[in-house]
């Protein structure tokens, strides 16, 4: 039972310090991490649920407090964070291989944002045009940066991550 908690304190814990991470990395920059050509230093961090399950439920209510302290409209609230949250899931999903991790949450966010850039802001962009704009943010926040992170990451996996990497890597 001991060990259960302790398990369930170390998630928490390691979701807090994420939702935490992301919502430091988009808050100060919000002049650059919304609008229709958006680059979110934070979504770099869509990459952890590589390391850890926690960072699924991290990035999420990163994302949602972000979208909530800086003011965004409701369905960007709602549906910008749910777009983090399909991007997160699919990276771990996709956890076992490295090299594909930072494509779901490139697709979810150049799938939905657009249309929440036009119901919720009105923006007169054509939807396609927008998934270009988004799609250029979200390569250069995710696949370079991002990228960049989980290779940084590697060498000290076991550091940061050590409990919940072996609990992760015992799940698969």
């Amino acid at each position: 039972m001991r060990e259960r908690n302790n398990k369930t304190v170390y998630f928490l814990a390691y979701g807090a310090v994420i939702a935490a991470i992301y919502t430091a990395l988009t808050v100060p920059f919000a002049p650059i991490s919304f609008g229709p050509v958006q680059f979110r230093i934070s979504e770099a961090l869509c990459i952890l649920p590589f390391f850890t399950p926690a960072a699924v439920p991290g990035v999420f209510i990163g994302c949602l407090l972000s979208n909530l302290l800086s003011g965004a409209a409701p369905l960007d609230v709602v549906f910008g964070s749910l777009a983090t949250l399909i991007g997160a899931l699919g990276s771990y999903g996709l956890r076992r291989n490295r090299n594909l991790v930072c494509i779901p949450p490139i697709l979810s966010n150049v799938i939905i944002i657009p249309w929440v850039l036009r119901f919720a802001y009105g923006s007169a962009d054509l939807i396609p045009f927008a998934m270009v704009t988004v799609g250029i943010g979200e390569i250069l926040a995710i696949g370079v940066l991002g990228n960049m992170l989980l290779r940084v990451l590697e060498r000290y996996k076991n550091t940061i991550f050590g409990r919940c990497l072996a609990e992760n890597t015992a799940a698969r």
